[in-house]
């Protein structure tokens, strides 16, 4: 497959290679490699959003220390749970009491006094046999090691309704009572049991129920849930996604969504030790209550009435389970991810979440695959990075909004966890989208780095440095061809260089020009202008190309100004040097042309050797600007475009003289033409005299007014800045030329259609 031509295809194309790494971010998160991380963004997010308060009550009564201490080490006689939940489901008014505690007769001790055994199972029996709502305990876990518990039998297990006949299904170890001391075959089963199992250990998910043929066994606390719904047994309804709790009038008391057909993600709603929201009581003192209750004295048995008459009992459920850290059934929750705590307040936990139906949604599957979380993590991957890597490395702007968009899906998680209990994932998005920006922005430093060195290559033996890092900055690679841009072209030339070669031997011309030339070049670099070439002493160059520069023609009149500056100064410093160079040298001079207008520019030549130029019928303007200011006696010359593009980009800074209207060789149309005289701040009141009387001759001889003319230009002539015989190298001035010219005319008058046109007859 071919990368697409256009430019916008090829960028896309250029990313492509980044879609591996937010896969395997989508592969990890799908394999589980990612759960860890993903629980602790859900912690931070349980903790911001903090407590919360459940539409039901549940109070916990506590196999605790006390407890232990008091009724003696576990496992008790079973005769001591009959009183406590009947007290608890008569006196105290509670809606349903579970047991967290697995009666089995599995791994008891061969000491065990299996009378008095017996005899406790006797008593629990007796009572569970009137069908109270009290709920037993059954689990996996006592015979499969709880941690590959989740492995082995709830995800794969075959799903309800798709058993095979015959097939070999796991039961859990059920509640069992041994109702004969010598037989031990006479069991009792209870009619209420619910699995209290959870996934991998942790308290994070329950599997809604086991499949165990003909009738699967729920979680205990569905089992809780609809006794306190008011929902039979058979009213539990197993769908492919969800569980419906249904009354025997047939409305719905509740809808459980499943997650991969069979798990409940727990919504927790304070920590184990929050006040107001679990209340508690020691088994003991429960247990000391009930037995009160029967007392002969009146006094006791009011004081347990009034104990279980407290409204904390009242319409609960209530659960029995071991908190002591010695039982060792203890975890971690997302309140309490440092000290582990009883894991018999998952139930609670997962009761609350089924009444108040606020559960925890993730993002939907697709046929057991997370397609919408893939997308996410894709979108949000490619996102990020496309806007960091979006204008070059240097892009503040967009790599502010590829953190922002971050940041913003960060607040998102949060906000619609806190308000609508979803559950979006953070460890797969977030790993996706900041590997993926790392791996595209360090790729992107790696191509800028080349691309620099190429421009740098191509560019910095004729562009100033601080033009060159311009070009490495703009983003732009240089490319064959070119392209049409406003610029002003700068043309210079040594007078009478020919003359030089003739008086100067080959060493001495080279360190001579060599000298000049690295002046010219560092001024004309340091105003922005970019290197053409040089043409033996002639130096060409070019200002708002390749990079862009709003005040070109300023800059370029400037630099031709601080040119002559520099010579003046090199002139000097030849003179002191004494006989090292000829008297020519000291009075050396060069001339300057500059022209504004559109002008192809680009890399021309060939695709393995190129250079970067400018062409077009203005940058000939330019060159006839640097030859023609010889005719008309200055040292820098320009064209009115030139003039008009420098005074609107830097005012009045530079100071410029009309010299008239001329119609170069070569060329039809007349070109206005000026003088740059000087700078402001530099020019002298004799000078600016001098350009006024000189200004109103040359009007008068665009009025023919030759004597007029003459009187004002003789008037200049005496205030030029630069008067032949006193400056070196200056043979000639305006005021000087317009006389002569005058003087012609006077004789042989011009056409009537004139118009004060000059046509030039040299280059």
């Amino acid at each position: 497959m071919a990368p697409p031509k256009n430019k916008t295809g090829a960028k896309l194309w250029r990313w492509l290679w980044l879609l591996p790494i937010p896969a395997l971010w989508c592969v990890a998160a799908h394999c589980g490699w990612l759960d860890f991380l993903e629980y602790k963004t859900i912690d931070w997010r349980f903790h911001a959003r903090g407590e919360i308060d459940a539409p039901v009550k549940i109070v916990y009564v506590d196999i605790d220390s006390q407890s232990l201490s008091e009724i003696g080490g576990f496992p008790w006689s079973r005769g001591y749970f009959a009183p406590v939940c009947a007290a608890l489901l008569e006196q105290g008014k509670a809606r349903a009491v579970g047991i967290d505690v697995v009666f089995s007769e599995n791994g008891v001790a061969e000491s065990v006094d299996w009378k008095k055994r017996v005899v406790g199972n006797r008593e629990f029996a007796k009572y569970l046999a009137k069908s109270p709502p009290v709920v037993l305990a059954a689990s996996y876990a006592a015979a499969i090691d709880r941690d590959i518990n989740s492995q082995l039998v709830f995800r794969e297990l075959p799903r309800l309704g798709k058993l095979r006949a015959g097939a070999d299904v796991a039961v859990p170890e059920l509640p069992q009572f041994r109702i004969s001391e010598k037989d031990p075959r006479k069991l009792w089963t209870h009619q209420y049991v619910g699995l209290i199992d959870t996934i991998d250990g942790g308290s994070r998910t329950v599997p809604a129920f086991a499949p165990v043929p003909i009738t699967p066994y729920f979680h205990l606390s569905i089992e809780l849930a609809r006794l306190y719904l008011g929902v039979e047994r058979d009213g539990i309804r197993i769908a492919d996604d969800h569980l419906d709790l249904v009354r025997p009038d047939g409305s719905r008391a509740a809808r459980i969504p499943l997650r991969e057909h069979q798990l409940i993600d727990v919504n927790w709603f304070s920590r184990w030790r929050s006040d107001g929201r679990n209340p508690r009581v020691g088994f003991s003192t429960a247990y000391l209550y009930a037995d009160m209750l029967h007392s002969e004295k009146p006094e006791e048995r009011e004081a347990a009435a009034k104990f279980f008459a407290q409204p904390d009992f009242a319409d609960a459920i209530v659960l029995i389970g071991p908190v002591d850290p010695l039982l060792q059934d203890l975890a971690t929750t997302p309140f309490d991810d440092v000290t582990a705590v009883p894991r018999v307040g998952i139930h609670g936990n997962v009761i609350k979440t089924i009444v108040s139906g606020r559960y925890l949604r993730t993002l939907p599957q697709w046929h057991r695959v997370e397609g919408p979380q893939f997308l996410l993590v894709l979108g949000l991957a490619l996102a990020v990075a496309g806007l960091a890597v979006k204008g070059g490395v240097k892009s503040l702007r967009y790599k502010v909004a590829g953190a922002a968009l971050l940041i913003a899906y960060v607040a998102a998680a949060f906000f619609l966890f806190e308000q609508g209990d979803y559950v979006l994932p953070l460890a797969a998005p977030l790993g996706a989208a900041l590997s993926t920006t790392f791996v595209a922005v360090g790729w992107q430093l790696a191509q800028e780095e080349k691309r620099a060195g190429r421009i740098k290559g191509m560019f910095g033996t004729y562009l100033a440095p601080t033009v060159v890092e311009a070009m490495v900055e703009s983003g732009k690679d240089p490319e064959l061809g070119g392209h049409d841009a406003e610029i002003t072209a700068y043309f210079s030339d040594i007078q009478s260089f020919s003359s030089f070669s003739e008086v100067l031997s080959s060493g001495k011309l080279t360190e001579l020009l060599n000298e000049y030339l690295t002046a010219c070049t560092d001024i004309v670099q340091g105003e922005g202008g970019s290197l053409d070439k040089y043409i033996g002493d002639a130096v060409v160059a070019m200002y708002g190309a390749p990079v862009e520069l709003r005040d070109h023609a300023y800059r370029a009149c400037v630099a031709a100004l601080l040119v002559q500056k520099k010579l003046d100064e090199l002139r000097a410093k030849w003179r002191t040097e004494g006989d090292k160079w000829p008297a020519l040298v000291h009075r050396l001079r060069t001339r300057i042309g500059l022209n504004t207008g559109v002008c192809m520019i680009g890399n021309m030549g060939s695709r393995t050797r190129f250079n970067y130029t400018m062409m077009g019928d203005n940058v000939n303007l330019a060159a006839r600007m640097e030859s023609g200011a010889k005719s008309w006696g200055v040292y820098t010359m320009c064209t009115e475009t030139t003039k008009l593009g420098c005074e609107q980009q830097g005012g009045d800074r530079v100071v410029f003289r009309a010299l008239g209207r001329i119609v170069v060789k070569g060329r039809s149309q007349a070109v206005p033409i000026y003088e740059v005289a000087g700078l402001k701040e530099e020019v002298t009141a004799a000078a600016r005299e001098c350009y006024a009387l000189f200004e109103a001759g040359l009007a008068q001889y665009y009025a023919r007014d030759w004597d007029g003319a003459t009187t004002l230009f003789e008037q200049s002539r005496a205030l030029e800045p630069n008067q032949p015989g006193q400056q070196p190298g200056v043979s000639s001035n305006p005021s000087l030329v317009y006389l002569d010219i005058v003087g012609h005319f006077k004789h042989e008058p011009p056409p009537e259609d004139w118009g004060g046109v000059y046509v030039m007859k040299e280059k």
